[in-house]
């Protein structure tokens, strides 16, 4: 019996230990180092096809999970739109993976439109890529390096409050992978609204 039992907390510790290894202190599904998920042929409030694989010349993308419904989101928009017009060597890519009529593509368009994303605006109605990244908020940062691999991941800075803010994360990254070192802070927790994915019926 005694034996049995050893075995069985052996067998649970190796568990815990396996799945503590391929994911972050925040993230359940990426750590740092971890090659980034591409997605393909997602459709752009351009109107084109947009793929990861597009980005090939550029020293570091930034990804950013994002919405239009979500006011934490929208207090963090001009922030976005300030850093990836000062990073203009780096591309950036927001996606949008809700599927409320207010998130929609003709919502997308419109907002895009509104605010001058000088930046790609994707929609994922499967959701897929957002589970691969491990995304969970809105906004949620991903910043990958030349080999597309996760650099830095979580939070855009230390405060929703611009006026607070000490840290700023993504640009530090971003800073960091270009002058070719890595980022002092590769992770951190994002904050904003819940992700709404879909429940899955169960089987």
């Amino acid at each position: 019996m005694f034996r049995v039992l050893l075995l069985f907390m052996l067998a649970l510790l190796t568990a815990r230990e396996s799945l503590t290894a391929v994911a972050g202190e925040h993230n359940e599904v990426l750590k740092i180092g971890d090659a980034a998920p591409s997605w393909v042929d997602l459709p752009g409030t351009d109107g084109a096809k947009h793929s990861l694989t597009d980005l090939r010349d550029k020293k570091a993308v930034v990804v950013v999970f994002t919405c239009n419904t979500c006011p934490i989101a929208k207090d963090y928009e001009d922030r976005i739109i300030e850093l990836a017009r000062k990073h203009q060597e780096v591309a950036w890519v927001a996606i949008n993976v809700n599927r409320v009529p207010d998130d929609s593509m003709e919502k997308m368009i419109e907002r895009s439109k509104s605010k001058g994303y000088p930046f790609a605006y994707l929609y994922d109605e499967s959701q897929q890529i957002a589970k691969q990244f491990g995304a969970n908020f809105t906004p949620e940062f991903f910043v990958l390096d030349q080999d597309r691999k996760v650099a830095y991941m979580g939070s855009l800075d230390d405060s929703t409050l611009a006026k607070q803010v000490k840290r700023t994360y993504v640009d530090n990254a971003i800073r960091s992978l270009l002058s070719g070192t890595k980022p002092e802070v590769t992770e951190t927790l994002a904050r904003g609204c819940r992700i709404r994915f879909v429940r899955e019926p169960r089987k």
